[in-house]
């Protein structure tokens, strides 16, 4: 593909400075960009790589005479490279049609100019949308609803009545539906709680590889619109995720906790059950959420307190073996003065 630096641009909204006609042919880093690839700044930390790069043009904030080649200034670098990456990107693969090798129930509605790899199932009842695309190894229960042009990446487990909505992305290993960890103690013994409810999973959604999406124990399990999950997240029963919320690698979600509205939920967070977290709340990596969260806080550490609080007290953690040494000074000192007096 090949496109003119003018016509990015307008894509992007930006100005170009330089040559407008400049033909660009692909997307690439600073490092490894060539002639008549763009690249982008959108960290001032790496300005100096701007002086080596061999990219034609780049996407930048402002003007750098240090860059001799074409310029686009635009007011976001990175949401601007997104917008020309998603062009440059290769198109999705899709199986022509539906495939004679999957196995499709007789009572199940597939829409029109669906791609359906081999190896898939689906079970009865269930509703395939409109250029949806369902890679090999999927497995799809009985009355599950998928929406229009969502794309299940291969191997991927939707179980019984989950309801995905359009546009939405699963991808490899990912398992929607299953029971949530619901179990009464009995003495010694757990008796199982039946998990009767079902997993919602609202428009332009996209989760991550291997996560687990636990069906709810009665009502749903519910992801709302737009929330993006990365890799290995668990969220578990009758969990409610707002619109546009992101949660990183590893976090682990328990049963009936409330997330916000565009909430961020860093790597290795572990949040205890049935507690709130209020809209855009931020939580730092590894923290540990044992109380509901007020909008707009920022927390870290394990119990997580404020952000800033956290910082200072991380400081003086380090500073301990000093304090310690020099609270043993001082107590030897104490005890040499007690000496002094008693012999006085």
């Amino acid at each position: 593909m090949k496109i003119s630096l003018e016509k990015i641009a307008e894509v992007v909204r930006g100005e170009v400075l330089g040559d407008k006609g400049f033909v660009i042919t692909g997307v690439n880093s600073l490092d490894n960009a060539g002639p008549s690839e763009i690249s982008f700044l959108a960290d001032r930390r790496y300005r100096e790589a701007i002086k080596q790069t061999g990219a034609g043009a780049i996407l930048i904030s402002r003007d750098d005479p240090s860059f001799k080649g074409a310029q686009v200034v635009v007011s976001n670098p990175e949401l601007s490279y997104a917008k020309i990456a998603a062009i440059f990107a290769p198109p999705l693969s899709r199986h022509p049609g539906v495939s004679k090798k999957a196995v499709i129930h007789e009572n199940s509605l597939i829409g029109k100019d669906v791609s359906i790899y081999p190896l898939v199932y689906i079970g009865e009842d269930a509703e395939i949308g409109d250029e949806t695309t369902i890679f090999p190894g999927v497995f799809i229960g009985e009355r599950v609803k998928i929406g229009k042009r969502s794309l299940i990446y291969p191997n991927v487990t939707i179980l019984r009545d989950s309801l995905i909505g359009n546009d939405v992305i699963i991808h490899s290993g990912s398992v929607i539906g299953d029971d949530g960890f619901g179990f009464v103690r009995d003495g010694s013994s757990s008796v199982k709680i039946p998990q009767t409810g079902i997993v919602q999973i609202d428009d332009h959604v996209e989760i991550g590889v291997n996560n687990c999406i636990d069906r709810a124990a009665l009502g749903k399990t519910w992801i709302k619109r737009g929330v993006k999950t990365d890799n290995l997240v668990q969220i578990a029963h009758n969990v409610v995720i707002g619109e546009d919320s992101i949660i990183v690698a590893q976090a682990g979600i328990s049963g009936s906790c409330h997330i916000g509205r565009e909430v961020i939920i860093g790597g290795q967070v572990g949040i205890i059950d049935h507690i709130e977290i209020g809209d855009r709340a931020m939580i730092a990596a590894q923290s540990g959420i044992v109380k509901s969260i007020p909008p707009g806080e920022v927390v870290s550490g394990s119990p997580a307190i404020s952000h800033r609080l956290h910082l200072k007290t991380s400081s003086l953690t380090k500073r301990l073996p000093e304090f310690n040494q020099r609270l043993r000074d001082l107590e030897k000192k104490m005890e040499e003065f007690e000496k002094q007096s008693e012999k006085e």
